[in-house]
């Protein structure tokens, strides 16, 4: 009978420490899913403005000449998604949380390019260029690298950050201006001198979010409407 009552004991337990893991794990996925990570695919909403990131195969006329950067009110365009990279010669584990302070590319999935700066200046405002830059396999300069600027340990979904360039301390902004032909009506982006300046913060918006598989080594991913 005391083995009965043993085995009975050691099934109990054994069935309480499964419901403590399920729970433990569903915990740590919720945990998970709630930041940015590398190798994500996400369309950036500038909060203040509630426009999108955008690029398309439009040069600029002036500046650099480079592929034009703007801003759509426009959410089903698939010229909005950008894929978060780590720096050129570096790489992120695809599913990691990004921390905050991290510098990374942002990669424009359409046009294979990465989010660019430099000191010209923006055709509208006068502000700092923004642009899009490098080869087809992604590779440009260290114009185009930003560092993610945050108040938490990571880039969380439902904040908004904002990203400094690392080669000439600006931060992406919009700057309130639209264009006329042949991108009628698409905000100007730019690149600003001040933390503090009007239309700085971003947000991620739609997109298919890369997380570890917390039962293995294969990844999962967190899909929203793109």
């Amino acid at each position: 009978m005391a083995g009965v009552a043993l085995t009975s004991v050691m099934s109990t337990l054994s069935s309480i420490l499964a419901v403590i893991l399920i729970i433990s794990i569903d915990h740590i996925h919720a945990y998970k899913t709630e930041f940015v990570t590398c190798g994500s695919i996400l369309k950036l909403l500038n909060t203040d403005l509630n426009l999108r990131l955008h690029s398309h195969d439009v040069k600029y006329g002036t500046g650099s000449g480079q592929q034009s950067v703007t801003a759509i009110d426009l959410q089903e365009d698939n010229n909005s998604h950008w894929q978060i990279k780590a720096e050129t010669g570096k790489q992120c584990k695809r599913g990691d949380p990004i921390k905050c302070g991290t510098t990374i590319r942002i990669f424009h999935i359409a046009t294979l390019k990465n989010l660019h700066s430099h000191h010209f200046s923006s055709p509208l405002s006068s502000n700092q260029e923004i642009s899009c830059y490098g080869d087809s396999q992604g590779e440009g300069d260290t114009g185009d690298h930003w560092t993610v600027v945050c108040n938490n340990d990571f880039w969380r979904r439902d904040t908004p950050v904002k990203f400094k360039h690392i080669d000439t301390d600006a931060y992406l902004a919009g700057s309130g201006r639209t264009f006329g032909r042949p991108i009628n009506g698409q905000g100007e982006v730019v690149g600003v001198n001040s933390l503090y300046s009007a239309y700085t913060d971003w947000q991620a918006a739609e997109g298919l979010f890369i997380h570890p598989d917390d039962l293995g080594a294969n990844n999962a991913i967190l899909h929203t409407e793109l």
